[in-house]
């Protein structure tokens, strides 16, 4: 008898125990991931995609200095919201940057800086809050953030086998950022003198990286065509993932072009090379624009037409649709510029279509985005997900399926239901 009471007693306390909690912002702040940064890239992308419109009226710079300012909110959030989780959950940080799928959004940080100095050259250098040496000074910040952030992620990503049957375009995501240091160079030699010798530097160091991050991404492409020969079209969330094989091909025709539009001026005004030099580089540039400008339509197209049949509509994947819209910026932008030089009227008309279908697309993301979030189907770790990095002891017990007690409810413990393992979201 004395043993029965015992234990129902125990029972009893183990039941009257308060279970611990956690509130709806740590959830958020547990469950941010580098995925969110899309958001604040595709933002970017429609007003890359309006300030190349050929006509203009003054309520359009309004409207694209609103998606700049809309841009680094978006980027100040999603930073600080990885920094606290970085402070707060140290463990679950750590896990995503090693997460073999959500760690390749990590240098996607940069991308977004980089849209932001795009805008920084198109809104605040004209209106004269920003001066040409601050702006120059934010390339080598980028180009110091890209190799810093590429790096590490490479040697992390790469330490470990991948499947290849599952492959993917976003993988290329780790080496963008220094892609897309030739898109920024020629954008910041836009406020910079010819004669400058500053703009010699940024020139070349546009054209280095370019080359790098254009030929290492080229081979993430080819890998890509040989996964759809193996498994046919890119099926759910990854459905998402073949715009990305726009992006490579696209910004490469894009850099090249607009960097020997520079040189045509920066190699004369010192006599570099040859005094024909900046002609040379331009023509030449000119002819592999327009040829890596089709292989970036035929990327296009070639996701585009099985892309709805394929594609799962679960708005808990509507992060992976943002790819809709930053990796077409290249390409789209391309077609304005092949419209000036060859003074085709065409092709400014495609060009004003496409931006159009970016802002609407922009706009449907950005709203089903609000209702994932508000629905909590987005960026929202489960309570015992976060309590296995706040209590040792609940993580200690996670193989076994206990439930963590302090040291005086050790004698009125009881099994609890198994916590769910760590699901990372798929790009």
């Amino acid at each position: 008898m004395p043993n029965s009471s015992l234990s129902e007693m125990g029972d009893s306390g183990a039941e009257s125990a308060p279970q611990p909690t956690v509130s709806a912002f740590a959830r958020y702040i547990h469950g941010w991931t580098w995925q969110a940064f899309p958001i604040g890239m595709g933002t970017g992308a429609v007003y890359v995609t309006l300030s190349g419109l050929e006509d203009r009226f003054n309520a359009l710079t309004t409207i694209e200095t609103g998606f700049y300012f809309i841009n680094m909110a978006l980027f100040v959030v999603n930073t600080g919201t990885l920094l606290l989780q970085t402070i707060l959950y140290p463990r679950q940080a750590w896990r995503l940057v090693q997460d073999p799928v959500k760690g390749i959004f990590v240098p996607l940080i940069v991308l977004s800086f980089a849209t932001i100095i795009i805008g920084t050259v198109n809104y605040a250098f004209p209106s004269g809050h920003a001066s040409a040496g601050f702006i120059y000074a934010l390339f080598w910040v980028y180009v110091v953030f890209a190799v810093l952030t590429c790096f590490p992620m490479i040697m992390i990503w790469f330490n470990k086998p991948h499947d290849l049957m599952h492959f993917t375009p976003a993988y290329a995501f780790l080496i963008f950022p220094m892609m897309l240091v030739g898109v920024v160079s020629f954008n910041v030699l836009r406020v910079i003198d010819a004669s400058d010798p500053k703009a010699l530097g940024v020139l070349l160091v546009g054209y280095f990286f370019q080359g790098l991050g254009s030929f290492m991404t080229f081979f993430y492409l080819c890998i890509y065509v040989i996964r759809v020969m193996t498994t046919g079209f890119l099926e759910g969330h990854q459905a998402n993932g073949a715009f990305v094989a726009c992006g490579p091909p696209g910004f490469t025709a894009l850099a090249l072009i607009k960097l020997a539009e520079h040189a045509r001026d920066i190699l004369p005004s010192r006599g570099y090379v040859t005094e024909n030099a900046g002609e040379i580089w331009y023509g030449s540039s000119v002819l592999t624009g327009l040829l890596l400008y089709g292989l970036a339509v035929f990327f296009f197209i070639f996701g585009v037409l099985p892309y709805w049949s394929k594609l799962h509509k679960n708005l808990n994947e509507i992060l992976g649709c943002w790819a809709l819209t930053f990796p077409n910026v290249g390409w789209i932008s391309v077609t304005r510029t092949l419209g000036d030089i060859f003074g085709i009227e065409f092709l400014y008309i495609i060009h004003l279509c496409l931006t159009i279908v970016m802002v609407l697309t922009w706009i449907i993301l950005f709203v089903l985005t609000i209702v994932a979030f508000w629905k909590g189907l987005i960026f929202k770790s489960k309570e015992e997900d976060v309590l296995k990095d706040i209590l040792p002891a609940y993580n200690e017990h996670e193989d076994t399926g206990i439930h963590a007690v302090t040291d005086g409810e050790q004698d009125t413990a009881r099994p609890m239901v198994q916590v769910s393992e760590f699901r990372p979201e798929q790009p």
